[in-house]
């Protein structure tokens, strides 16, 4: 059968991937779903020294070796979405940036014209690559519902999504403002306190 592949976005994959290990490239569910990430996100890990001290335990091998394979694009879907990436990093540059001094940056924008072209989801939990998104018309989930997806095809149980929520807490990196609401309508109940 073929995979369902989702591609994760930095602040997802760093959220999720310390609690929820090995995250990419196994397959889960009926439609054997299996999560990506684009390459430019070792690159990004590379070059910024703040997340590497943030998120130190993502230059340890076992993560590192979970990370080397991203999405296979052939000739075509690489020109397709360097296409796709200029027309969204213009209105990116010209509605985010120019009109509120921040937006989604050069990678974020990638991984969306990437789940763009090829039809797949995109998981952020960043507001400003959702608005993207929606305005794009590609499908995006947050880390809350890919936990719950997850969840619903036993690949996870409770006890791991609220670990991965305490450990948000416990670091003060919760997705956004109203995660907890979120929370509460994905699985009917309150989420844990760290």
């Amino acid at each position: 059968m073929a995979q369902t592949k989702i591609i994760v976005d930095t602040n997802s994959y760093f959220r999720l991937a310390q609690n929820i290990h090995p995250l990419l490239c196994q397959p889960f569910g009926k439609e054997q779903f299996t999560l990506y990430m684009h390459a430019e996100l070792n690159a990004e890990f590379r070059a910024s020294s703040r997340l590497q001290t943030i998120f130190s335990w993502a230059a340890e091998e076992v993560y590192r070796d979970n990370r080397k394979r991203s999405l296979t694009l052939s000739k075509a879907q690489k020109a397709e979405i360097e296409e796709t990436f200029d027309f969204m990093w213009e209105y990116v540059k010209e509605e985010f940036h120019e009109q509120r001094s921040k937006g989604p940056s050069y990678t974020d924008t990638l991984i969306l014209a990437t789940a763009a072209v090829l039809e797949i989801r995109a998981v952020t939990d960043d507001q400003d690559m959702i608005e993207l998104a929606e305005t794009y018309g590609v499908h995006q989930i947050t880390s809350l519902e890919l936990m719950k997806l997850m969840f619903q095809e036993e690949h996870i149980d409770m006890e791991k999504i609220e670990q991965v929520v305490e450990q948000w807490q416990h670091e003060d990196d919760t997705p956004y403002r109203n995660w907890d609401k979120e929370y509460r309508k994905l699985f009917g109940k309150n989420p844990p306190k760290e």
